[in-house]
């Protein structure tokens, strides 16, 4: 008991600090959880051959991963994006799969281990390259749609690749005897045809099962108000699918992903998701763990150039592959880049198909143990590649998109009113002006929009905004009005300042994304600010008033005068407001606030009971201090 603890809290100790540690590096926790295991293994030599037995139950986490990656694939969703999946998806893997075959055939290795290595290499890392995604947010452009594509189709490829390993060891390569696990393999002797016959049989029981007993039982559950029964029964599931699935010689990850899609559309799909997540996370992050406690630095230090050199190859022949997918998908250069750098690297589950390759015995042993640092090595080099793109690549394409961008437009009217941007927000403001009859000159930088609006027989310009050449041709000297609705803090800030600096009369709306950013462009000199989602805020406020009982003539007297002291706050905060300080570190802020609040909470009690408060005195700063208005 002892011992188990002490192993237990060797391997919590390290995986605590390393993934934290590798978050904040931006390496991801797969990362995180291998450099754990190389530390308490071939680096410090903590543990020993436990790792291997330990490694037999994290499995169980792959397991789990499947089941979930399955709810998230619904049929119908995989039909809408069957062009990409197949296409992308579908020639990156084969395509991968047959360089790689063909270099290990070239070297004097069977095609069965070719094969098998393809399969292992060909699957990039979901984890690292979606989390990078999201952190640098790629995952809308291009680049990054077009990756996901193919990571979905790596997931989905996976399932069949894991059944394949076995068949592989049966061609030869495995010694006889030794063609992987029979013991609980309750077909291990049968016919070909009863083993096919009975496989099918489960695949359609484990539909069937989940289609109609599971939301059965989840509506008994419910009624029993137990809510563990949830999490209880979810994991009985999952267990009873795999256990199914190992006595019939299948793979388990393949039974637990044929449910999950059965699954997908269920309206207890993200019940059954939040059960399941956090002991995938930990069941995977100890399968990470044993697995980089297992690799063999031995061999890494007296094979390092030629292992070094195949982790390099690797990258280089998968990198090769996706640019020339992505220059026949047409890819924009930039995103023909990124596709290229962020998929190179082998993933988490090529450690999956190592170990159903170790377990069958379809590869030798060295090449198992090189191809082991080689998924590793080059999952490591990801962070460096998304540095590659960023630092080189990145600025490169903006550099020269701007010098072949198109040229700021001749303006060649002057109007009463400039509008600094028609997104979101100046779209309704120059509807609502142009309503009324007043002409307006809008400038926005997004060529799709002026040319959208064209369409409909809207005049603007392209141009950039913060030009001050094109603030001057705009007609600044002769308006009568400047509203500033771009996009970008600092942009706006320092349009405000331009103009403020060199017509100080003219006055000047300009739209805040946040309350710090109104106290900016107060300092900058704006004679009206407008906070984007104050107005739409304090309207939901009033109707969840209305929605709690409040009748709505109140709910509307409340919401009002809530509004009104708020734009009093905004007033007095400004006034104190130094932005070369942090907000919450001025005291004079932190003051005000707490004032103003507890005068808001007090006053709004009074009207809530019918009592009467002075509205002017209560809502309003002196004129001779307010130089400014903020919304």
């Amino acid at each position: 008991m002892t011992a188990l603890l002490l192993y237990a809290f060797i391997y919590l100790s390290f995986a605590v600090g390393a993934v934290l540690i590798s978050q904040k590096l931006g390496l991801g926790s797969v990362l995180g959880y291998l450099m754990a295991g190389m530390l308490i293994g071939p680096v410090l030599h903590f543990v020993g051959k436990e790792a291997e037995s330990i490694q037999h139950v994290a499995e169980f986490g792959v397991v789990m991963m499947l089941f979930l990656v399955g709810l998230e694939l619904a049929p119908k969703m995989l039909w809408q994006l069957r062009h990409k999946l197949l296409g992308l998806g579908g020639l990156q893997v084969v395509l991968t799969v047959a360089a790689i075959t063909g270099i290990s055939m070239a070297l004097g290795y069977k095609w069965q281990i070719g094969v098998a290595v393809g399969c292992i290499l060909a699957l990039s890392s979901t984890a690292i390259v979606l989390q990078t995604y999201n952190e640098k947010q790629l995952m809308q452009t291009a680049g990054g749609q077009a990756g996901f594509a193919v990571l979905l189709f790596q997931d989905v490829a996976a399932i069949p690749m894991l059944a394949l390993m076995p068949l592989l060891a049966t061609s030869g390569i495995a010694k006889k005897g030794e063609g992987g696990h029979t013991a609980g393999n309750l077909l291990a002797h049968q016919p070909g045809w009863i083993v096919a016959i009975v496989s099918v049989a489960a695949i359609l029981l484990i539909v069937l099962a989940v289609r109609y007993v599971v939301p059965f039982m989840f509506r008994i559950i419910i009624k029993s108000r137990v809510r563990e029964m949830f999490t209880v029964f979810t994991l009985l599931l999952v267990v009873g699918i795999a256990t199914l699935m190992s006595l019939v010689g299948l793979s388990p990850a393949l039974g637990a992903f044929v449910a999950g899609v059965t699954l997908a559309n269920s309206t207890y799909r993200h019940e059954m998701e939040s059960r399941l997540e956090p002991f995938k996370g930990i069941f995977l992050g100890l399968f990470f763990i044993t697995v980089g406690a297992g690799m063999n630095f031995a061999i890494l230090q007296s094979k390092f150039f030629p292992i070094i050199g195949m982790t390099l190859a690797l990258l280089l022949v998968k990198a090769a592959v996706l640019w020339l997918l992505a220059k026949i998908f047409r890819l924009p250069s930039l995103a023909t880049k990124l596709f290229a750098l962020s998929l190179a690297q082998a993933g988490e589950f090529g450690f999956v198909l190592l170990s159903i390759a170790q377990a069958n015995h379809v590869l030798p042993k060295t090449v198992l143990d090189r191809i082991n640092l080689v998924v590793a090595l080059s999952m490591v080099l990801t962070p460096l590649l998304f540095i590659v793109y960023e630092k080189i690549f990145a600025p490169r394409a903006i550099k020269e998109e701007n010098e072949e961008s198109r040229q700021n437009d001749t303006i060649d009217e002057a109007n009463p009113v400039i509008l600094l941007g028609h997104g979101r927000f100046g779209q309704h403001i120059n509807s609502m002006l142009t309503a009324c009859g007043y002409h307006t000159t809008v400038i926005d930088n997004h060529a799709e929009m002026v040319e959208g609006l064209a369409k409909l027989g809207i005049k603007s310009y392209y141009g950039d905004a913060t030009d001050p050449e094109l603030l001057g041709s705009a007609g600044l000297a002769h308006a009568k009005l400047l509203i500033v609705a771009i996009d970008g803090k600092s942009d706006t800030t320092a349009v405000v300042e331009y103009v403020r600096r060199h017509y100080p009369t003219l006055p000047i709306i300009a739209r805040a994304h946040d309350r710090v950013h109104a106290y900016d462009l107060r300092h900058a000199g704006a004679s009206y600010i407008i906070r984007e989602l104050s107005d739409s805020s304090v309207r939901a406020g009033r109707i969840a008033l209305e929605k709690l009982g409040m009748p709505p003539e109140k709910a509307r007297e409340l919401s009002k005068f809530y509004a009104a002291r708020d734009r009093y706050m905004s007033d007095r905060l400004a006034e104190v407001y130094d932005p070369s300080l942090p907000l919450f570190t001025n005291e004079n802020v932190m003051s005000v606030v707490r004032e103003v609040d507890g005068e808001t909470q007090a006053m709004m009690q009074t009207i809530l009971h019918d009592g009467q408060v002075d509205w002017h005195e209560q809502t309003e700063v002196p004129e001779t201090k307010m130089k400014t208005g903020i919304s």
